[in-house]
């Protein structure tokens, strides 16, 4: 299996990898490390490797130049600033130990006419230090003006993505984001040491790794399955980064490589049907839903506790207490939560986030702090994917303010399977897939994005009679069919059908099989990434 980042965090992404070996199948996790060495662990059965993967293509190559038309004194974009402005505050440190020697010296009345020269000379070196500060900060701040100025969406931009669309098609990509080859040579000779039968690649970026080790494994002789695991509409994605090239280019790259999966699985009936118009597929890809997997924390001895989101904020069961748990992000919503709670006294807020400290959470609790809410608002990180559940239950109503953007709309996100399981009331944004499903099942209400009093009006009736939409849990298959012991039998399905002639127990499909592991233990064999004997678990899989 491969993915984008470093596992920790992606619950989707664990869970497929441990449910995976869980049924028979070698699996191998390949990530990319956020430090400069590689790590690895288990998951369950699974072998997770996060690999080392430098970056240099990722930089455009402006940012090597400077920018002398537009900031002609900045420094060169060499790291040359950094240095400077660091050895003048050395110098002017030690011109204040130096001033300080000469204050002890004149109080003990040494040196006479020597001491006051050489308190001349520190002044004047005092001004010059003060000047040259001013100086190397004026440079910096030009180096810093260039760099923010330059965002990838001139005209200039626009017409150079045009120009290589019009060059190269799809193949685009290479010159507008050459960045997606720094995956490829970190990746690609991992996998083709590991020689897989099939690999899964998780969404858009390992789409192209995967299609290449196959293409390499074809000409080599061997079969190389691929089941492109999509996790967004591609073109739906509103990019993180201010940059005109961005999203052609990871379109461009995905058309190109689309063909060369062998299956295609997804998040929603919604995303399976715009994967096939958009790119031809001959069959409706398999759907596997973000469900929580609570079954998969550790038991016995090795269980942690679980964490208590009240404890956590520090609020007692009689406190009203709303909680988002998913990543922050402007287009989340997360600040409508602050924003309505001048408007429910007592009230509190819990933001469970990927990056509690990073810029937006800071943008909201400014604004917290700017209302008089502050002490009202807390910002938590993430708990292990197994914990979530149990942890979100703590709350009153779980939140999901997102707005209208094209991914938002067609799917149920992994976090409404959570605060469900969580058996929480539920207050989300009309977005359509969500908002039809909350309308139909009962269990909350529906706000209009972005509409702080539709949203104020939405938390007050839930919480006016909270029993009545807990009730609607109790609907015989509900929870069942969002658990992700279900979803795991839809991958293992596309897994099978794929290498339907793979050695060990191929199982029942339906879900009527029993654990491979039950009667032959560990199962493990000495194959491409080496292991000990035993009773052969299914063919291997790079996820």
């Amino acid at each position: 299996m491969l993915v984008d980042n470093g596992v920790n965090g992606d619950s989707r992404v664990q869970k497929a990898a441990r449910s995976a070996a869980e049924a028979g199948w070698e699996v191998v996790l390949l990530g990319k490390s956020p430090v400069t060495q590689p790590q690895s662990w288990r998951l369950g059965d699974a072998e997770v490797r996060l690999l080392v993967m430098p970056d240099p293509l990722a930089r455009r190559r402006h940012e090597f130049r400077r920018a002398w038309l537009r900031w002609p004194l900045a420094y060169p974009p060499s790291g040359i600033a950094a240095h400077r402005a660091q050895a003048v505050k050395a110098w002017q440190t030690d011109l204040r130990m130096r001033a300080a020697e000469l204050t002890l010296a004149t109080r003990a009345g040494a040196g006479g006419g020597r001491v006051k020269l050489r308190q001349q000379a520190l002044r004047a070196e005092q001004i010059a230090a003060g000047l040259t500060r001013k100086w190397v900060s004026f440079r910096y701040w030009q180096l810093t003006r260039a760099r923010k100025g330059r965002k990838l969406r001139s005209p200039w931009d626009r017409a150079y993505t045009v120009f290589w669309q019009k060059m190269y098609g799809d193949g685009a990509w290479r010159k507008l984001e050459p960045g997606l080859w720094d995956y490829e040579l970190a990746y690609g000779p991992v996998i083709d040491e590991l020689a897989p039968d099939l690999i899964h690649a998780n969404d858009f970026r390992m789409l192209g790794v995967a299609a290449r080790a196959k293409i390499r494994a074809a000409a080599q002789g061997r079969t190389v399955k691929v089941v492109w695991d999509a996790h967004e509409f591609l073109p739906g994605i509103k990019p993180w980064q201010d940059n005109a090239r961005w999203l052609p280019a990871h379109c461009a790259h995905e058309r190109e490589y689309a063909p060369y999966a062998d299956a295609v699985m997804t998040v929603s009936d919604s995303l399976a049907e715009l994967l096939v118009a958009t790119h031809r597929l001959p069959e409706t890809p398999a759907v596997v839903l973000n469900a929580p997997a609570a079954e998969h924390g550790p038991t016995g001895a090795e269980a942690e506790p679980l964490p208590d989101l009240r404890a956590r904020c520090g609020v007692g069961p009689e406190t009203p207490l709303l909680v988002y748990s998913g990543a922050a992000a402007k287009q989340r919503g997360l600040g409508i939560m602050v924003e309505a709670l001048p408007q429910l006294p007592g009230m509190h807020v819990a933001l469970v986030v990927n990056k509690p400290d990073g810029p937006y959470l800071t943008e909201v609790k400014a604004q917290a702090a700017k209302l008089g809410v502050a002490d009202r608002v807390h910002v938590l990180p993430y708990v292990s994917h197994w914990q979530v559940v149990p942890f979100l239950a703590g709350a009153d109503v779980g939140v999901i303010p997102i707005h209208h953007w094209p991914n938002h709309e067609i799917a149920l996100i992994t976090k409404f399977f959570e605060y469900s399981h969580a058996r929480l009331p539920l207050v989300v944004s009309d977005v359509k897939t969500m908002a039809a499903t909350v309308r139909s099942t009962g269990q909350g209400e529906v706000f209009r994005a972005e509409d702080v009093a539709d949203y104020v009006r939405a938390v007050r009736a839930v919480l006016a009679d909270p029993g009545r939409y807990r009730a609607a849990y109790d609907r015989p298959g509900l929870l069942a069919n969002w658990t992700w012991e279900a979803q795991a039998r839809v991958l293992d399905g596309v897994y099978a059908r794929l290498l339907p002639d793979a050695p060990g127990p191929v199982g029942d499909t339906s879900g009527s099989a029993g654990d491979p592991h039950d009667s032959a233990g560990p199962a493990y064999h000495t194959g491409p990434v080496g292991g000990l004997t035993g009773a052969p678990p299914r063919a291997g899989v790079t996820a």
